[in-house]
Formats: structure tokens, C-alpha cells, sequence
């Protein structure tokens, strides 16, 4: 169990610095299907044992309907973890590929799944979304605003859509994709492999080697941009005591 120890302590401190949790919170975590949105739906279904403030899980997938998805290892593993598994049926992907036949997909596809994963928070009585970005996630979008749109911006950590009347947040912060990765492997999560044409053929990716390569010389690269981002409020990041 130390590796949901240690998955506990950096998303109960996450929590905690940015209140991201309030008492009767009906919280939907939407579910890719990807090591890192399983990773965070069984972090916050086993914290709600013990955290003062209570709080409900929904677990929420937007199938963009690509032809042989097959969720149903992740709807028997909610079942095991005692939480509500809920498919969102799209034809995003039909949508984005055969009828706009988007040259840069990702951007149009991420808006229609934001759109359909909230109607579906909403439907489902939450008034919270979780998403699974972690340590990396930011330090890599910090980046890419940089590097592409010349600006400091990133996600931030807790947001609210005064329009949908719903909370957004990040219980991830802290955990980098190495941690997020090792726990998937140690508690054998049930990851769904993605069937999106474009995966791992995007901006982020090329962002992620050019982070990897700077930081074979430059040892603790990331946590420094990830302090800097800290220390300059950047997005409602913020540094906190220890």
C-alpha cells in the first residue's frame, strides 16, 4: 500500500493549499481511460474513507466514438471501488475526422470534450470536475504557452465556470508522470488504450522530449520552472509552506 500512501499525500496536499474539496462536494472525475485519470479516481474514492470534509465520486467517460472502444474494465474496476460509472456516447470523433476533417484536430476535439464532459457533471448533480493533469501536465503547458503563443499562462490548479456553474480542479499537482506512472503499474490499473489517430503526435509530445533532453544537463529542470511559476502567481499557482 505505500505506493496509495504516497499518491494520497501528494493529492491530499494538493487539496489542501488550493481547497479545492468543500463539505457535500459531488465531485465528477472525468475518465479517459489513460494512467493518469484512473490514477486520480482511485486516489479521491480511497481518500473519501478518511478526509474530514465528505464528499461523493462520479466517474465520468466522454466516448468520442471511435469504432472497438471498450470500457468495461474500467466500469468493473468502479464497481470495486464503489463509485458511479457513467459513459458519455459522442460522435466527436466523427465530428472532428470525417466531417470537418480537421488538419489540427486537437483543439476542436478538446473543446467538444470539455463541453460533453460538463453537461455531464451537471447532469449527474456534481458540482465539481476533477482532471487528471499532474506536476508535468503544468510545467509542460507553461512551456508550450511560451514557446508557441509568447505568453505566461498556464491551467490553473482550481477555476470556476461561472457559466456552468461548476468548479474545476487539478488533485494531480503534485504528483509528477513518474509517480503517476509507477502507482498505474503497481495497482495495476485497468488503462484503455487510446484509439485517436493523432496520439502522441502533438505539440505536448514534441514539448515533453525538448523538457527530457534539457534535462539531462540541467538536473531538477522542471521543479525550478514549476517554482518560478510559484513565485509569479502565474494562474492562480501560489507557493505554499511545507
Amino acid at each position: 500500500m505505500s505506493e496509495m500512501r504516497r499518491m494520497l499525500s501528494f493529492v491530499r496536499r494538493a487539496v489542501d493549499d488550493y481547497d479545492m474539496i468543500e463539505e457535500g462536494d459531488r465531485i465528477a472525475v472525468g475518465i479517459s481511460g489513460g494512467k493518469d485519470s484512473l490514477t486520480l479516481l482511485e486516489t479521491l474514492a480511497e481518500m473519501r474513507r478518511f478526509y474530514p470534509k465528505r464528499y461523493e465520486v462520479v466517474a465520468i467517460t466522454v466516448d468520442m466514438g471511435f469504432e472497438g472502444s471498450d470500457f468495461s474494465e474500467v466500469d468493473e474496476f468502479c464497481r470495486r471501488i464503489n463509485v458511479k460509472y457513467v459513459i458519455e456516447h459522442t460522435n466527436i470523433a466523427k465530428i472532428v475526422f470525417d466531417i470537418r476533417k480537421e488538419p489540427n484536430p486537437c483543439s476542436l476535439c478538446a473543446k467538444l470534450r470539455r463541453g460533453s464532459l460538463h453537461s455531464a457533471a451537471q447532469e449527474q448533480g456534481c458540482n465539481k470536475v476533477a482532471l487528471g493533469h499532474h506536476f508535468d501536465d503544468a510545467v509542460e503547458t507553461f512551456m508550450m504557452n511560451m514557446f508557441f503563443e509568447g505568453r505566461l499562462g498556464c491551467f490553473s490548479p482550481k477555476s470556476y465556470l461561472s457559466n456552468r456553474k461548476l468548479g474545476l480542479i487539478r488533485p494531480l499537482l503534485y504528483a509528477t508522470e513518474k509517480d503517476v506512472q509507477y502507482f498505474t503499474n503497481r495497482r495495476k490499473l485497468p488503462v484503455v488504450k487510446s484509439l485517436c489517430p493523432e496520439d502522441h503526435a502533438t505539440e505536448r509530445e514534441n514539448m515533453k522530449k525538448i523538457l527530457s533532453e534539457l534535462e539531462k544537463n540541467n538536473k531538477g529542470l522542471r521543479h525550478r520552472i514549476f517554482n518560478a511559476m510559484c513565485k509569479g502567481e502565474i494562474d492562480g499557482f501560489k507557493l505554499t509552506k511545507k
